[in-house]
């Protein structure tokens, strides 16, 4: 760590992976959050929440999230089933979503182990959690290796809304659907004030 123009400059080479992973990650924020559902091939659905979540492309409409540290659960279900759910977080289901980022061990169902209510997704064959406003089903579009992590792209083949988030123009209303993210350390972010901007012309 080196200082210029008054401002701290961090060097990954010179600093531990953990400590930039967690400068990162308390810079870059919020962060939405996918509580990706999936299946291993055994037939043992899986939940657990990313925080490294986006858009990917829209035509096709693909989504992405990243395993940081190699293939976890979701991953390596992804990769090997070809299909997951990306289940998006309200308030109401915070507490449920931490719950399910405990360290259980593969043969376990975090639906079933965290009391977490789930439901048939329509497009792939896999659950999606019950009372989540809205669901991401996807097929796996390609996984890429990158450092220490895994990201799974996953071409979106349906999304269900629940209607009562949904605004005049048919959209998700954000205040309705109340989608919480991910800050540093052990900060969650709660739905805050929005502002209208026209784009220039």
């Amino acid at each position: 760590m080196s200082s210029s123009n008054d401002r701290i400059v961090h060097d990954p080479a010179t600093v531990d992976p953990g400590d930039f992973y967690k400068l990162l990650t308390a810079s870059i924020v919020p962060r939405p959050i996918a509580w990706v559902s999936s299946r291993s091939s055994d037939g043992i659905d899986n939940l657990s929440p990313y925080s490294f979540f986006s858009v990917s492309s829209t035509s096709p409409p693909v989504v992405q999230f990243t395993s940081v540290g190699g293939a976890k659960d979701s991953a390596r279900n992804a990769i090997d089933t070809g299909q997951f759910v990306i289940n998006i977080v309200s308030t109401s289901l915070m507490h449920l979503a931490n719950d399910s980022s405990a360290g259980f061990d593969s043969d376990v169902d975090e639906f079933v182990e965290a009391g977490i209510p789930s439901t048939p997704a329509t497009a792939v064959d896999c659950l999606r959690v019950a009372d989540s406003p809205i669901a991401i089903e996807c097929r796996l579009h390609r996984s890429i290796e990158v450092g220490n992590s895994v990201v799974i792209m996953g071409e979106v083949v349906a999304l269900t809304v629940d209607p009562a988030i949904v605004a005049d123009d048919g959209l998700p209303d954000y205040d309705k659907l109340a989608a919480v993210s991910r800050l540093g350390r052990i900060e969650w972010g709660m739905p805050g004030d929005t502002v209208d901007l026209d784009r220039p012309h």
